[in-house]
């Protein structure tokens, strides 16, 4: 393996602690619809198993409520759009209310690899407008100029564990999975990176604690901890 030359970052849960205020968005928008369904916490935990936000309601109208018919007469496609894009302004709104924060040591890691001259990348297959709020209020509205290659939902629509989003993200790098080292907080994104040829390191939350995260490069409470010097040595003995 040669030199680590970039650093690739899942952006749900491994750079911020999202899941929670995803979870209320997604309850509030059912709301607004008039639909008797709330996600609690195990139910939504179980759901995450699932990638994607639009997949996810899909899955749970079909595998949950088989007999639920589509409302109002619409399309079952035009209904999961309208949720969504209702769980978005809320998830939005929230982020922007300052009920989301970035996870420790992800914003100092971030600004001294790219002091460092590594390249950064994001490898999510969350949306591109959960992205930019989420950044924008954390780092700033300067924040894309600190990343190389954002790969997100719009660009990649094979969700977690397929690989599409990070052999993507790769091909723009020019840069081979093991250039790399990818950051990541749930077995389908360690799989999906894995299967790209990317060490990862793990960093799981309260809905990823339980899921196998056996052939991670490193398994980490978070990154308060990490610098430029470790990441440099634990992708050199992988």
């Amino acid at each position: 393996m040669g030199a680590l030359k970039a650093l690739v970052f899942d952006v749900d849960g491994t750079l911020a602690d999202t899941e929670m205020a995803h979870l209320a968005a997604f309850n509030q928008a059912f709301a607004e619809e008039g639909l008797d369904w709330h996600w609690d916490v195990a139910q939504y935990t179980k759901l995450l198993e699932i990638s994607g936000g639009k997949e996810r309601m899909l899955h749970y109208w079909k595998q949950v409520h088989p007999d639920v018919k589509d409302i109002d007469g619409g399309g079952l496609k035009d209904t999961i759009d309208r949720l969504h894009a209702m769980k978005t302004a809320a998830y939005e709104h929230a982020v922007q209310s300052g009920a989301v924060q970035l996870r420790p040591g992800v914003l100092a890691l971030i600004q001294s690899a790219h002091a460092a001259g590594f390249r950064l990348a994001i490898a999510t297959t969350t949306s591109p407008v959960n992205i930019a709020v989420l950044l924008r209020n954390a780092i700033g509205p300067d924040w894309k100029d600190l990343f190389a290659v954002i790969e997100d939902a719009s660009t990649a629509p094979k969700k977690k564990p397929h690989p599409q989003v990070y052999t993507q993200t790769l091909s723009r790098l020019s840069l081979s999975g093991a250039d790399c080292v990818a950051f990541e907080d749930s077995a389908n994104g360690l799989n999906a990176a894995k299967s790209a040829g990317l060490p990862v390191i793990v960093t799981p939350n309260s809905f990823t604690a339980h899921h196998d995260f056996t052939g991670a490069l490193k398994v980490l409470p978070d990154l308060s901890g990490a610098t430029i010097e470790q990441l440099r040595s634990w992708h050199a003995a992988a």
